[in-house]
């Protein structure tokens, strides 16, 4: 599995951020206004990325050799797990940071100074869910092993093919 390129993750929160401007946008153009995000979803992605890092120092301790009993199944699964976290932290980052922007664009309005200060903090802990899912995918990695040396915990040796009679 490849690493996830910060780059693309700049990407996506860049076009989902520019989309959340024009979606708020465009409510507004109506006479609608988006609802204010509750301070609980800053929260609930900074509780999230404390998982995904604890996860993840689970298995970094099992690659070191700290941690023999973890199932090699856990590990590719919050290896999983951190890469999903660093991808829908990038989208929510977006999304939020897109309302935090546009608010502060017309913050003179009352309630906009809300608004941008509850979308900011949400964008701040979606931004916390991209750093937590790549460390977490870093913690993940096992380094190359030569094949005279010991392989680490979990590691199997393949089994060379029988030969073929021509």
């Amino acid at each position: 599995m490849q690493r996830t390129r910060w780059t693309a993750l700049l990407g996506a929160a860049v076009g989902t951020g520019l989309l959340a401007w024009f979606v708020v946008r465009g409510v507004e153009g109506r006479g609608g206004t988006m609802p204010e995000v509750p301070w609980l979803v800053a929260v609930l992605e900074a509780v999230l990325a404390a998982l995904v890092l604890g996860q993840a120092w689970g298995v970094r301790q099992y690659v070191r050799g700290k941690r023999p009993g973890l199932s090699g199944l856990r590990a590719a699964r919050t290896l999983v797990l951190a890469k999903a976290a660093a991808w829908s932290g990038s989208l929510l980052l977006g999304w939020y940071g897109g309302q935090a922007a546009r608010a502060l664009a017309e913050v003179e309005l009352g309630t906009n100074a809300a608004r941008a200060a509850s979308a900011g903090g949400a964008a701040g802990g979606a931004l916390l869910l991209v750093v937590a899912g790549l460390l977490g995918e870093w913690f993940c990695r096992v380094p190359p092993q030569d094949d005279d040396e010991d392989h680490g915990p979990g590691a199997r040796a393949v089994p060379e093919p029988p030969p073929v009679a021509p």
